[in-house]
């Protein structure tokens, strides 16, 4: 079966402000298994980059200014997708820009009904969890030491590890130093697990003598 993981960027977190993609990346997987096929696209947001969204991906107005525009890269992005499952972390932002991009140049929406994703995925799994994708590689104890700062095509490398895991591919380490308490449901203790050692106390002879007192006396009234 194939499957294509998908993330994106934007210059902002919603499109009431018309906010636009600056960045898709797509990873396709048979049977949970890369196939080496990837689409990855920087893309002009004809429009400026807000600050907070500038602080978490570092794409600037500069360095977008010479990319292609979303209505130039949509057939090939569309074609890459067709009739896979998508699987996305936090499908409803996701789609809700990639729809509303669509809706811009008059394609039709992306059916989010061969969409998994693994946000619901993770809050089934872990309620009252932090359920981000930095929290579930925690969790899984994933390698996200690359993710200096939001990439659509890491992040999907690093989705490729979570999603696995959430399918019961494999089952989580632990890793009692990463988890924590959250709305007073336990998740893990922060203590690290080497500090719990099996400490051997070792008795003086003075104890051990009036142990055997107590022993002796105590054989003595029951008449062992």
């Amino acid at each position: 079966m194939l499957e294509v993981l998908l993330d994106i960027e934007t210059t902002g977190l919603s499109t009431t402000q018309d906010h636009r993609i600056v960045e898709i990346g797509c990873v396709e997987l048979k049977d949970q298994i890369p196939t080496n096929k990837i689409f990855h696209e920087y893309i002009n947001p004809q429009r400026k980059v807000s600050e907070e969204a500038y602080k978490v991906h570092g794409y600037s107005d500069d360095f977008l200014a010479d990319k292609k525009k979303f209505s130039e890269i949509v057939e090939k992005f569309l074609d890459f997708i067709k009739e896979k499952k998508i699987i996305i972390h936090n499908a409803d932002f996701d789609l809700g820009f990639i729809n509303y991009e669509l809706k811009k140049i008059k394609i039709k929406a992306i059916d989010r009904t061969n969409v998994v994703d693994t946000l619901e995925l993770a809050r089934k799994k872990f309620p009252g969890a932090q359920n981000s994708l930095d929290a579930l590689c925690k969790r899984y104890n994933i390698d996200n030491s690359k993710r200096l700062k939001h990439s659509a095509i890491i992040d999907c490398q690093l989705l490729k590890e979570v999603y696995i895991n959430l399918l019961g591919q494999k089952e989580p380490k632990l890793n009692f130093q990463n988890e924590e308490i959250i709305d007073n449901k336990f998740i893990g203790s922060k203590t690290n697990k080497k500090n719990f050692k099996r400490k051997i106390i070792k008795i003086s002879s003075e104890e051990l003598n009036l142990h055997k007192k107590y022993l002796k006396s105590y054989l003595s009234k029951n008449n062992f």
